[in-house]
């Protein structure tokens, strides 16, 4: 009896075995193949970091003066539109009295220059495409330069392609109009920094060489 019941087992056994460790070999080598397909990248905490300092490079290598004054001390850089020529002597505008703010991550919003009054938000993104490290987002930096290009090269391109939505939709206008007036005010203290230096070395000799003349 105990020899039958054995045999039984072994026969049991020998039938599953058969069941089983295909399966089982079929599943180690899954496992295999998705360790070799996705390469081992050690995590870099420092790259976010790095990758902002050579986009803030980059931005103020494209930029003006101005504008990489805007971005170092208020965090946005503001583009006349298409048609402007940017401010008059009398404080207007040339040309469309319009404008666009440029944030990092967050729509670009366009307003009237001499009432501040808030037109449309525009929704763009530039995803991030680098390799091995490839996210959604672009350093901040590179973010701003990238709409800043787009606003520069085809106005009518970004503003067809982008998301339009009224003042409000993700932006608080009161924050908006908060950073318009931060602006004419750093615009003010600017002009007066100008206004207060001393006349260039270059300008007083050629003072210096009409009078001789």
């Amino acid at each position: 009896m105990l020899l039958a019941l054995a045999a039984t087992a072994l026969v049991a056994i020998a039938l599953l075995s058969d069941l089983i460790l295909p399966r089982l070999e079929g599943v180690w080598e899954r496992h295999r193949a998705r360790r070799q397909r996705v390469p081992t990248v050690s995590y870099d905490p420092g790259r976010e970091r790095r990758a902002e300092q050579k986009a803030r490079a980059l931005l103020r290598s494209c930029v003006n003066d101005e504008e990489w004054g805007m971005y170092r001390d208020l965090g946005f850089i503001r583009v006349w539109g298409a048609q402007s020529d940017g401010p008059d002597d009398a404080g207007g505008t040339g040309g469309a009295p319009y404008a666009y703010l440029i944030y990092p991550h967050r729509p670009v919003v366009a307003y009237l220059a001499q009432t501040h009054r808030l037109l449309n938000e525009y929704c763009v993104t530039f995803p991030d495409d680098s390799r091995p490290y490839g996210s959604a987002r672009l350093p901040d930096s590179d973010d701003v330069l990238a709409k800043w290009m787009a606003l520069t090269g085809d106005e009518r391109r970004l503003v067809s392609a982008a998301n339009m939505h009224l003042p409000g939709r993700q932006l608080d206008p009161a924050a908006v109009k908060r950073d318009l007036w931060r602006l004419s005010q750093w615009e003010r203290a600017r002009m007066r920094d100008a206004a207060s230096r001393p006349p260039s070395t270059d300008a007083a000799d050629a003072s210096t060489s009409a009078d001789a003349g």
